[in-house]
């Protein structure tokens, strides 16, 4: 059974950081890249950042100088370090391996 369980979203001002956390299962997680996708209220889910296994990042255009995507192939974990947040960011953020996904975690960013 796959599973994707995410982690470290919450409430935070702008200006704040948040690191999201994804934790997978073993045998997908060493051998499939990983992404953060978000969806916004009222919009479809789109692209935040992908790592390959072997380390290669992608980054959506609007994301690029804030997020960075890292994994930990020790821990079976995939982060989200995200920066200067602003209330835009506000969304549910989910982890994706091989079309498994998680639960989502909620990001909300308000004064």
């Amino acid at each position: 059974q796959v599973q994707l369980v995410e982690s470290g979203g919450g409430l935070v001002q702008p200006g704040w950081s948040l690191r999201l956390s994804c934790v997978s299962s073993v045998w997908i997680f060493s051998t499939n890249p990983m992404g953060w996708y978000r969806r916004a209220p009222g919009k479809q889910r789109e692209l935040v950042a992908t790592i390959t296994q072997f380390g290669s990042t992608n980054y959506a255009g609007s994301v690029r100088v804030r997020c960075t995507i890292s994994r930990d192939n020790a821990k079976n974990t995939v982060y989200l370090q995200m920066n200067g947040l602003k209330p835009e960011n506000t969304a549910v953020y989910y982890c994706d391996c091989a079309n498994y996904w998680g639960q989502g975690t909620q990001v909300t960013v308000s004064s």
